[in-house]
Formats: C-alpha cells, structure tokens, sequence
C-alpha cells in the first residue's frame, strides 16, 4: 500500500486531527495562535496521528475520540521538537526557519510548555485513566531521553545500547503509545495491546535508525534541515559509533574530533560522510532498522485482515525507504 493509499484510508480522520490542532491553537492570545498556526502549516507527514487512526480502525474503534488523541500526540510531538531546536540552537525545522529562529529562545520555551498542557488538558478531557496513563508515560521517557542525551554530551564513548536507548525514549515510546492506543480504544485484551504497543515500538526504533542515516547521506532538501545536523551538535550517532569502535585509529580519532568540535568544516564532513560510505556503516544502520520493522509486522500476525492492517503493514517499510 503506498502512502497516497494509506492516508486516504483515514482522509477524514486526518482532517479532524488538524481541525482539532487549530481549535486547540485559537486560544485568544495573538502571539500564541500565530505561532501554533506556524507551526501547523510548517508540515511534517503526521505519521504518528496516522498510525493512532489506523491502529483504532483495524482494532474496531473509529470514533470521535481518535482524531482527538491524534491532536494530543501531534502537539505532543511539536512540543518537543521545539524544545529540541532550542536546546540544539536549531535555525532550520521541515525546511523552515524553526520557532526559535523566529521568535527567540524565550517565548519557544514557553510555546513548547503550552503544546504540552494544552495537549494534555484535551487528553483530560476523554477521562480515561488508561489513556492518560500511556500518554504521561511516553512523555515523560521522551523527557528523560532528552535528559540522558545532555548527559552523554562530550562523551563518545557511547555504546550502541545506550545510544538505542536514548533513541527508545525519545523517538520509539511515542510511536508505541499511538498504536497503544489504538488498541485501549478497541477495547481489546491486554495481550493484544501489548502487541499493538510493541508494533508502534519496533516502528520508532526503526524511524529514528533511519534518521540517523538520512542525516549523513541525504540533502537539505529532502531532510528539511541541513545535512549533518547531529554532526555539528556533536551528536555520536550509530553510524559514527560503529567507525569511533572498529574504524581505523586514525579514522576514530578524525571523528571523535569533528564531534568534539560541535562545528566541523565542510571538509570535515566530507570525509566523515565518505568514511561512512567505505565502512559502510550506513547500510549497517539500515538492516538493523530493516530488522525492526520486520518485527513491527510479526506483532500484526494474529490480527484479523483488514485495509487498515494492510496499511500498518505497509508503514514499517515506507519508514525504512523513505527518501532513498
């Protein structure tokens, strides 16, 4: 199923989650509803609304809730992909100048604090304790992600479990919470929320390997932010870890110096980029993201045929080919 074929599946619903995220933006204070409309036309593919509203559909539930919590889960993102930008002194966001370009520093803060309430005011409003309870979770590991990275800051030696673990947090708990929720809508048994949840793990551990990638080996246009944006915050990404542990000395150390510097020349970068064509750490990146999301599909197994199982089916490896 392509992606054209997967979101007209849910048009309707989609277009419920962006009549939601303006509704929720019209909040009477004119900076607050430039900004979220801002924010709103910037783009992005909605992909965690569209997994939420496919994973409620195939497990029985299309009601007016699910493009509800799509708008939570959307606002939830924005939210912390504007505290993002801030903390990586981020100009450029969906090929945009990012919020923080824009309105500075301090008033993002606070925008990003306002997506987060507002978001979760909405969530309140369903009063479903369950609900409630996945979304706080998956906020909160994002934070600690966030959190875990800052802390490993300078520090290359980081392993590959560590780094999969901040990945896990920041990027993969939102995505399992969306098909999580998917399944508590349709009222199934524990267990098959579970497989939902860990369908929408398996996604985002797949989404954020392939980010790692497309970051050295993609173009601005395409990325909507400049290639080799991790590079310059001095971010150890998996590509790079692989080269830092079996590279050449010399190779390690060229790397370990680009990151350290947090802004290396184009020359720099070239040669990194190049070195992870030669290690070919990138394709190694990739089959492990290819791994996961064959895992994503094996937790749909026992889940009636439906188009909206199709769809889901169909997500894990748009993910892992995008923009290739």
């Amino acid at each position: 199923m392509t992606p054209h074929e997967i979101y007209k599946l849910i048009e309707d619903g989609m277009a419920r989650v962006d009549e939601e995220l303006v509704r929720q933006s019209s909040s009477g204070v004119p900076m607050i509803e430039d900004i979220g409309r801002y924010i709103c036309k910037s783009g992005g593919k909605r992909v965690r609304p569209a997994i939420l509203l496919l994973s409620s559909q195939m497990c029985g539930y299309d009601g007016p809730v699910g493009p509800r919590l799509g708008a939570v889960v959307e606002m939830i993102h924005s939210a912390t992909l504007v505290h993002d930008d801030i903390i990586d002194n981020a100009s450029v966001r969906r090929g945009h100048a990012s919020v923080n370009a824009q309105w500075g520093n301090e008033i993002t803060v606070l925008m990003g604090d306002w997506l987060y309430m507002t978001s979760f005011r909405l969530a309140l409003g369903e009063r479903h304790f369950q609900v409630l309870d996945v979304l706080i979770e998956a906020t909160r590991k994002m934070v600690e992600g966030e959190l875990i990275q800052l802390s490993f800051n300078g520090n290359l030696d980081i392993t590959e479990e560590q780094h999969m673990e901040i990945s896990e947090r920041k990027t993969a708990f939102l995505f399992s919470a969306c098909s999580q929720l998917g399944g508590i809508l349709g009222q199934l048994p524990a267990e098959k929320v579970e497989k939902m949840r860990r369908y929408g793990l398996n996604v985002g551990r797949a989404f954020q390997l392939v980010d790692d990638v497309l970051d050295l080996t993609s173009d601005e246009n395409t990325l909507g932010k400049p290639v080799g944006s991790d590079l310059k915050e001095g971010k150890p990404t998996l590509p790079l870890i692989y080269i830092m542990r079996d590279g050449k000395p010399e190779h390690r150390d060229l790397v370990r110096a680009a990151l350290r510097e947090n802004a290396p020349t184009e020359e720099q970068k070239d040669v990194i980029i190049k070195l992870v064509r030669e290690y070919g750490t990138a394709e190694r990146v990739l089959n492990k993201a290819h791994a996961y999301a064959e895992e994503a599909k094996s937790c749909l197994e026992d889940f009636p045929a439906s188009t909206a199982r199709d769809a889901l089916l169909s997500i894990p490896d748009y993910i892992v080919e995008r923009d290739r």
